[in-house]
């Protein structure tokens, strides 16, 4: 999110060593994220040092579209389960018990992400004293 409220709000090239000073990470990281959000469609680079650009705009890619993008989640479950010893009375159920929970709260917090794009955040009053 840093990263894509940063290069729609900066006016300059936006280098990946520029951003990562921003975001006070290691630029290997920010480009290993610029990837990313590349493949997804969300940004582009220049070739050389042109830095990043905005590929779509900001109000139409919503803080979804940057979860997965960033691909945090595998089988899409963002909550994984460990293997219980199933001879265990709570073991041998823990597993049913928590998954539909967990997909619920998952299920919820995407829809929450999908409600707010880069736009919005952008609009933020913290982020309109940037200007």
């Amino acid at each position: 999110m840093h990263i894509l409220t940063f290069i729609s709000s900066v006016s300059e090239e936006c280098t990946g060593d520029f951003i990562a000073a921003s975001v006070n990470a290691n630029p290997v990281i920010i480009r290993k994220i610029m990837s990313m959000l590349k493949k997804a469609g969300l940004v582009d680079v220049r070739p050389g040092v042109g830095g990043a650009y905005m590929k779509k705009d900001a109000s139409l890619i919503t803080l979804l579209d940057v979860y997965n993008a960033v691909d945090i989640i595998d089988d899409d479950q963002l909550f994984h389960f460990h293997n219980p010893v199933i001879e265990c009375p709570v073991g041998r159920v823990i597993d049913t018990t928590l998954r539909a929970e967990l997909k619920e709260a998952q299920a919820a917090m995407e829809h929450r992400l999908k409600q707010v794009t880069i736009q919005q955040l952008l609009n933020q009053p913290e982020m309109n004293k940037l200007n």
